[in-house]
């Protein structure tokens, strides 16, 4: 049976940097195939963090050519946990721990369950895992999948409680002095737990706590805190723009409205009857163009000029070019023929 061919291999890649136990274990294998299961080994170690979808393809390849070495399922079980393939994660760590007696993934099978929506099981797999006394890392892992269990089934308060008792029991900020990683990592999840129940203050207090007892940002709690607060200036730069756009904008439309309005009464030559202006004397009203005016007194102004310009207007007549009126009467280009219709312009 042909092997697929796996992804590329980078060209960093180098089988000497493979532990030495793994390349002890590979002796078994012929040569070349020993040379190219280390090299796919080595490149899933390195792009596990980072690209751990890639890392996964690289310790599938791997398996592919040596899947009787416990080694190469730990590499797949790892590299799948990290690349969110819960199933296959569990597959082949449960087989690397049979092929290797190595039960020091127990807290990473519960945490499998838990994502496969399992959460029974995994606490089940905890509590087996707490009664062979586990060492302190370990006991970290299993705590904090046992609370995330018990978050999962609701029991938010059994849940604060596990995560108490391994901060010490009754824990406040003020001790979080200077904590190991894993201590970190439960006054963490303590801290979201306090979050989730509306606690807000209270988990405001122990992230800062966190943030301050964690200089390396281990955690990400400082990089959360940093993005909050970037999008909060967001927000409060943009409310900002909107308010003054408005301000701006409804203070230049005012002013708009009211130099229309002069405009308007600059250039109107008559005031309808409905919107006569009360502090102009009114003498009665004049129909004009069809259009009833009030009769208001504007000085020199004759009746004829203002029918004039009401017409202008309306576009009853086009306006003159100048106020010479003898222009008025002057023959038109082309008119030479008395039939010929006048330009338009």
């Amino acid at each position: 049976m042909r092997r697929a061919p796996g992804p590329a291999l980078p060209e960093w890649v180098d089988p000497r940097d493979l532990d030495q136990s793994v390349r002890v274990a590979l002796r078994g294998l012929d040569s070349r195939n020993a040379d190219t299961v280390a090299r796919h080994l080595v490149a899933a170690g390195g792009l596990v963090d980072d690209e751990p979808e890639l890392a996964l393809e690289h310790a599938r390849a791997a398996r592919d050519r040596a899947s009787r070495i416990a080694a190469v399922r730990e590499a797949v079980g790892v590299a799948a946990y990290h690349a969110g393939d819960y199933a296959e994660a569990a597959r082949e760590l449960r087989a690397y721990a049979r092929m290797s007696g190595d039960d020091s993934y127990r807290a990473v099978l519960a945490d499998c369950e838990r994502a496969l929506g399992r959460p029974e099981n995994a606490l089940r797999l905890v509590q087996e895992a707490l009664g062979t006394e586990p060492g302190d890392d370990e006991l970290v892992e299993l705590r904090l999948v046992e609370a995330g269990a018990r978050q999962d089934l609701g029991e938010t308060a059994a849940a604060a409680l596990v995560l108490e008792a391994a901060l010490g029991g009754r824990p406040t900020p003020a001790a979080l002095v200077t904590p190991d990683l894993g201590q970190l990592r439960l006054a963490t999840a303590y801290a979201e737990l306090l979050d989730a129940r509306g606690e807000e203050e209270l988990a405001g207090e122990w992230f800062a706590a966190i943030a301050a007892a964690d200089p390396d940002d281990l955690t990400g709690v400082a990089a959360l805190f940093a993005e909050e607060e970037s999008e909060d200036d967001g927000d409060e730069d943009e409310t900002e723009a909107d308010e003054e756009f408005v301000v701006d904008g409804s203070a230049a439309d005012d002013e708009a409205a009211d130099q229309a309005d002069d405009d308007v009464d600059e250039e109107q030559p008559g005031v309808p009857t409905d919107v006569a202006a009360a502090d102009s004397p009114v003498t009665g009203t004049t129909e004009i163009s069809g259009v009833e005016f009030a009769d208001v007194d504007f000085g020199d102004v004759s009746a004829d000029d203002i029918e004039a310009e009401v017409a202008e207007l309306l576009g009853e007549t086009p306006p003159p070019v100048e106020r010479d009126h003898t222009r008025l009467f002057q023959e038109a280009p082309g008119r030479d023929n008395p039939e010929q219709e006048p330009p338009t312009d």
